[in-house]
């Protein structure tokens, strides 16, 4: 198999290129560099060394050659050959770890093969995985690249996870760098992520670290040649068809041509972000701490209060992001200020519920959730109390049963979704046989309820009017006439 040697040659300040077609059955890219002067090299590699050093420094002061073990995610290109080469030079404990995605064929095993090689040659540990990606993309309908990075960052946590350096922090170590970073900045800005990806890649996210942030890309190639490390190239880095590529290969390139400091500049700009982020989320904190009211397993907020509340469409968003929503929807969210009683907005585990002048967030899942949306097409409810049956009847097929377990209901004055949820203080109703409203509180102390039976008390409720106090009466203005045609069958079992 061909495989190129490259060798750079500064004459007379022009770096001039040299490639060598070699037959080699393991195919490496060698860079082997010189200059004028030894001088030359020696100052660049103490110069990238040195900084490597302090900005360990200052990003992870509290990690040390003593004191922690670290998972080298290696691929076997430059940015992983250098970032490998800075750690052992450092001093530290590794092991190094290599994702063989099987999506290259041939080279995919040559980059196997060359990383158990660098293991050897640096006498640790190598670790490697091999995937069925393109398997894993279509299962589970991701793109390849996707599948790819949740397929190496799933694995690499569960190497983590199994703490083979006992007493010593374990860490994962990625060799992303100062370019890596801009194209992320980028990539997040045109996908419209907001404030929170503009800070680019962080340095430290959980357990991972990211030592080479520091360096741009011909920092990186300088110090490879320099001291003669030998990498692989994976062919796919040379296609436009990937975003990163494309920034890397032909928008930022363009740009320069305009700006010609553009990566210094955003790379500057990633650092106001961060700070400008914290001020944001500072500012954020003190909104929900106004707004949001913690209640079980639900979120309350006054609705009033939000309306007033500036800047309103990122404070909203803020707050539902965690609970599945997505930025489109705050906008239907919003058409809730103005909604019925009742209606609603979903994500995948929670309804954001109009509920009088408040929205309650609420699980999906009816058991965790203290205000239940129940359809008209429900048949069976399992909430916190039991389980809630409904049931539509004609006339003709009830039997009028208002027992304390069940309630029958006039269905022409029900309309869907009827909400349950637990009784609470200013609640009413017209207990059946009565004209006149009372206070369900002043209900329970004619009941001699105890504090603990009030407690579990919840009710159905329409348009803010209670239909059903479940377990003890119904609402008079729901009661079976002699004009009721349908009727709607409520049967409460205790659990």
């Amino acid at each position: 198999m061909p495989h190129v040697y490259c060798g750079f040659f500064y004459v007379t300040g022009r770096r001039i290129t040299i490639k060598l077609l070699l037959c080699h059955s393991l195919v490496r890219s060698v860079i082997l560099c010189s200059t004028s002067t030894s001088q030359g090299i020696t100052y660049f590699y103490q110069m990238l060394f040195k900084r490597f050093q302090q900005n360990w420094k200052v990003q992870f002061n509290h990690l040390s050659t003593s004191n922690c073990h670290l998972l080298l995610a290696v691929s076997g290109g430059i940015d992983s050959i250098v970032l490998t080469d800075l750690i052992s030079k450092a001093g530290f404990d590794f092991t190094i770890a290599h994702c063989n995605f099987q999506l290259r064929e041939e080279e995919s095993e040559r980059d196997e093969v060359f990383v158990r090689s660098l293991g050897e040659k640096c006498n640790k540990e190598v670790l490697v995985k091999r995937f069925n990606t393109k398997e894993h993309a279509v299962l589970s309908k991701l793109s390849v690249q996707e599948a790819a990075r949740n397929l190496r960052y799933q694995w690499f946590q569960e190497v983590l996870a199994t703490n083979y350096k006992l007493q010593t922090i374990n860490l994962l170590a990625t060799a992303h760098h100062a370019n890596d970073n801009i194209e992320t900045l980028l990539n997040n800005f045109f996908r419209g992520t907001g404030i929170s990806g503009l800070h680019g890649i962080l340095p430290k996210l959980n357990n991972i670290i990211r030592p080479l942030l520091f360096a741009k890309r011909e920092e990186i190639e300088t110090y490879a040649n320099e001291n003669n490390l030998g990498w692989v190239e994976d062919s796919s880095n040379t296609s436009e068809k990937y975003t990163r590529n494309l920034f890397r290969l032909k928008i930022i390139p363009e740009i320069k041509e305009v700006y010609q400091n553009v990566e210094d500049n955003l790379l500057n700009s990633i650092e106001r972000f961060k700070e400008t982020e914290i001020l944001y989320h500072q500012a954020i904190a003190l909104h929900k701490k106004k707004l949001v009211e913690q209640k079980g397993n639900e979120v309350h907020i006054p609705i009033l209060k939000l309306q007033k509340s500036e800047p309103l469409h990122s404070i909203m968003w803020e707050i539902i992001k965690d609970f599945g929503f997505n930025a489109q929807q705050v906008n239907e969210v919003k058409k809730l200020f103005i909604a019925e009683n009742g209606s609603y907005v979903a994500s995948a585990s929670y309804r954001i519920i109009r509920n009088r002048n408040w929205l309650i967030i609420a699980p999906l899942k009816a058991k965790a959730a203290q205000n239940i949306l129940i359809e008209k097409d429900e048949k069976m409810i399992v909430f916190e109390n039991g389980i809630l049956e409904l049931e539509s009847l004609l006339t003709t097929n009830c039997k009028l049963q208002n027992t304390n377990s069940i309630a029958c209901l006039d269905a022409a004055e029900i309309k869907f979704p009827l909400l349950l949820r637990k009784w609470k203080q200013g609640d009413y109703f017209y207990p059946l046989g009565m004209q006149k409203k009372k206070k369900l509180s002043k209900f329970f102390i004619d009941l001699k309820l105890s504090k603990t039976d009030k407690e579990k008390v919840w009710v159905i409720e329409m348009n803010k009017k209670i239909a059903w106090v479940i377990g003890y009466r119904i609402d008079d203005r729901f009661k079976l006439t002699d004009k009721t045609k349908n009727v709607i069958r409520l049967a409460y079992k205790n659990s």
